[in-house]
């Protein structure tokens, strides 16, 4: 009897696209009410996940994914911040 391991999927908020869990990173809301990056999709909070690609970060803040994904405005300056933050990941 082969046990064969389920794959977690999650769809991206800017693309709409199905992908496991690990190919994805993870925008987390903390309970202090603050959005980070979790490359590690291991930390405490509400999440929404993004492919790795700049292009779908454009498409979930012009479609306003990431706002109906936490029920909420999103300030600019948060968007900002998970760009740059993005681009450091890139780099790696």
């Amino acid at each position: 009897m082969s046990s064969n391991k389920k794959i977690p999927m999650r769809k991206c908020v800017g693309c709409g696209e199905m992908k496991s869990k690990k190919e994805m990173i993870r925008v987390l809301k903390t309970p202090e009410e603050e959005f980070v990056l979790d490359a590690t999709g291991k930390k405490n909070g509400r999440g929404a996940y993004l492919c790795f690609s700049k292009d779908c970060l454009e498409k979930a803040v012009k479609g306003k994914g990431l706002e109906r994904s936490f029920k909420q405005s999103i300030p600019r300056e948060v968007y900002d911040r998970l760009e740059k933050e993005m681009d450091v990941l890139e780099m790696q």
